[in-house]
């Protein structure tokens, strides 16, 4: 998790990546542990239904058009 973190606050991870990382510290509940950003980015990831209140990833990774029609934040 530690390498995830720093993947994401480096900027190296792909949209697909990033969403996986935050369904996963939702699924985990480690969001619940994490700074403000990162659970207004994972609230924000939820109202968009991308992903669920459980950390179910609700989208289709590698879809531009997708990503343009509901990635509103990232």
């Amino acid at each position: 998790m530690i390498q995830a973190i720093i993947s994401y606050e480096s900027g190296e991870m792909s949209q697909d990546e990033t969403i996986q990382f935050f369904a996963e510290l939702v699924m985990t509940g480690f969001i619940n542990a994490m700074q403000g950003h990162y659970q207004r980015t994972a609230h924000d990831l939820i109202e968009q239904g991308i992903i669920s209140e459980d950390g179910e990833v609700n989208y289709e990774p590698n879809d531009e058009e997708w990503y343009k029609e509901n990635c509103h934040m990232l």
